[in-house]
């Protein structure tokens, strides 16, 4: 397995001085993805969780359901010049009757690096694959427990911590307990690895839940927790107009600003309670 942190010699430039110090940084390697032996997707993340990794995408882009779908997932040798197994291709056999992504859908995993749905026509393409919306799900969540999750997921970030340089992903359920983190210098990638953990643990939809990302509410991060069917995502940052109004026609309550005691809800605020 490929390291998640790299050192390497920096200049150090202030105005009064230059110094030569080691640095920390992060790892970044692509990771492509086949299923049954095709290839559909290449990715740039930081190696680890890699199985989360591709059956949390698998899942949020419509192309499986649930953990049953998959009947297995394994590394496979690369496609250089000496065919080694780099642990950069991972490959994710579909159970029988699964049917393959369509050429359209495999195209669109090209055009975007897994980049959600961000090359599809409309909302209403997303809502119609939709399997697990959180429209009907009755969770509740308390303002006061939503404002301690950010500082949970900080401390949980082990190796944002020594090099500044990955997104957070947290899974919690609406006590404030901490489900499962993943980090990755792609924020898209740290959010499948959680669904991924998901349906290792068979846990899809993944209801009574609360989905905290560091930065932004982005449509394609607000696609991914309705196709996990989690009732409130919440965000460090702004969200887009787009995630507000799939929030808003999906039935998943959107939370931005999340900083302190302080927080903007704007979807379904009637699951953030007092």
């Amino acid at each position: 397995m490929g390291r998640v942190t790299a050192r390497r010699r920096v200049q150090h430039v202030t105005a009064e001085s230059a110094v030569a110090r080691p640095e920390t940084l992060v790892v970044e390697e692509p990771l492509e993805i086949r299923v049954n032996g095709t290839a559909i997707t290449v990715t740039m993340r930081t190696p680890g969780a890699d199985v989360e990794l591709a059956q949390g995408f698998l899942l949020t882009e419509g192309v499986i359901g649930g953990r049953d779908d998959v009947l297995a997932a394994r590394y496979c040798k690369g496609v250089g010049p000496d065919d080694l197994n780099t642990y950069n291709v991972l490959d994710v056999t579909l159970a029988p009757g699964v049917p393959m992504p369509t050429v359209d859908v495999t195209r669109n995993f090209y055009t975007t690096s897994s980049c959600g749905v961000c090359g599809k026509a409309s909302l209403e393409a997303v809502r119609l694959i939709s399997r697990h919306a959180p429209g009907d799900d009755p969770s509740t969540v308390t303002a006061d427990t939503l404002s301690e999750l950010p500082a949970r997921l900080r401390a949980a970030q082990k190796v944002f911590a020594s090099t500044g340089g990955l997104h957070g992903a947290a899974l919690f359920d609406t006590d404030g307990n901490t489900l499962v983190v993943r980090e990755d210098v792609g924020r898209h990638n740290a959010v499948d690895k959680v669904i991924g953990w998901a349906l290792e643990q068979q846990r899809i939809p993944l209801t009574g839940t609360v989905l905290l990302v560091s930065g932004r509410a982005s449509f394609e991060l607000t696609q991914k927790a309705v196709m996990a069917g989690i009732p409130v995502l919440a965000a460090v940052s702004a969200p887009s107009s787009l995630a507000a109004d799939l929030a808003s026609e999906s039935g998943l309550t959107l939370v931005a600003f999340l900083r302190g005691e302080s927080m903007n809800v704007y979807t379904r605020p009637d699951r953030v309670t007092r």
